[in-house]
């Protein structure tokens, strides 16, 4: 069956598709670059990115993992020293984790080289291009929030959908 013709939009579709999936690439390009695994990288960039704290629970539930294996893995980088475990700032009861100024700084230095490229593709826009630019992304990371907020429960392997 032939392809349809290209069109601008099915272009920018594809373009799009193309970036999220190297951007999901990045993520083990980072985690080799830091000498760890990736679900480690995971942990490490939901720490950084998080607006409210994330205690160990919360980080297994962003990973997709069971609590004993996001015990395992906090435990792991808190022993490499990647984060640090200390009281949550709005309940005392629970436990908060801190990525390390250690951790940050590798992950960091691991990623300068393509956030200067990033920056220098930026650079080359013209003030409208790049306000169209950042609509664009923000109306689709929208799109992506809405996805995952709208996500079916978590299910036991094998169970039937629904």
């Amino acid at each position: 069956m032939a392809r349809p013709p290209s069109t601008p939009t099915s272009e920018t579709a594809r373009a799009l598709r193309e970036l999220l999936r190297v951007a999901g690439d990045t993520r083990g390009a980072l985690a080799r670059r830091l000498g760890i695994g990736t679900t480690d990288a995971a942990a490490i960039d939901h720490l950084i990115s998080s607006s409210d704290p994330l205690g160990p629970v919360e980080l297994g539930h962003r990973l997709g993992i069971r609590s004993a294996s996001a015990t395992n893995l906090v435990d792991r980088l808190v022993q490499a020293g990647h984060v640090r475990r200390a009281p949550h700032p709005h309940d005392r009861r629970r436990l908060a984790l801190e990525v390390t100024e250690q951790a940050y700084d590798e992950v960091l230095a691991a990623l300068r080289p393509m956030l200067v490229s990033v920056d220098q593709v930026v650079s080359r826009l013209t003030p409208e291009e790049a306000a169209t630019t950042t609509e664009f992304l923000r109306a689709v990371t929208e799109v992506m929030r809405e996805y995952v907020a709208t996500a079916p429960a978590d299910r036991p392997a094998g169970s039937p959908q629904p």
